[in-house]
């Protein structure tokens, strides 16, 4: 039987990677938050419906609870937005994030009978380093942050930018917090 000999490193030597499939890196990117979204509304005992056709808002994300006073079941819109222009762990309390301003309108409504919130992903520019599979866990990176946008003015003239805050990561205890709120008749 022959065994195969390390490299002259010590190492076996390194294999070529599968090639990636050929759909646009946004697609891809927007596959991946979508990922992102269904994990957290699983993790925190909620439902997620799709609207046909979008109007604006990607997905409404609905949670039942007897302790909601407004309702048994109440529901959020959200809209995803996905960059790898960031850095991860971006510095300070809030960075920055650009939309154009007819999306900005529909998100800074008020006062609405459902709730909106946008939800930022920041991923790493190379889809290589997006996730990383082990056999007690599954990583995503790097993290999608949320804001409600609600009263926010149209500074731009297309489009304007809006600051996200750092501290609201969006995991399945935020999105709880969120629809505790809302079911107590408050904003997300």
């Amino acid at each position: 039987m022959a065994l195969a000999q390390p490299e002259s490193g010590g190492l076996p030597p390194q294999r070529a990677a599968p090639a990636r499939g050929s759909l646009a890196t946004t697609a891809c990117m927007e596959t991946l938050q979508v990922g992102y979204l269904h994990a957290v509304a699983a993790a925190a005992g909620c439902s997620l419906a799709q609207p046909f056709p979008d109007n604006g808002v990607d997905w409404h994300v609905s949670h039942g609870s007897p302790g909601h006073t407004v309702d048994d079941e109440v529901t959020i819109k959200v809209q995803l937005k996905c960059t790898y222009q960031l850095p991860p762990h971006p510095p300070g309390s809030t960075f920055p994030f650009t939309l154009d301003n007819d999306h900005l309108v529909k998100l800074a409504r008020t006062p609405v009978a459902v709730h909106k919130i946008l939800v930022v992903m920041i991923v790493p520019r190379d889809p290589e380093d997006w996730l990383r599979a082990g056999h007690d866990r599954l990583d995503l990176r790097h993290c999608c942050y949320w804001t409600n946008l609600a009263g926010q003015p149209v500074t731009g003239r297309r489009r304007t930018t809006v600051r996200v805050p750092t501290a609201r990561i969006f995991d399945d205890r935020a999105l709880r917090e969120i629809m505790t709120r809302v079911g107590r008749g408050g904003r997300p």
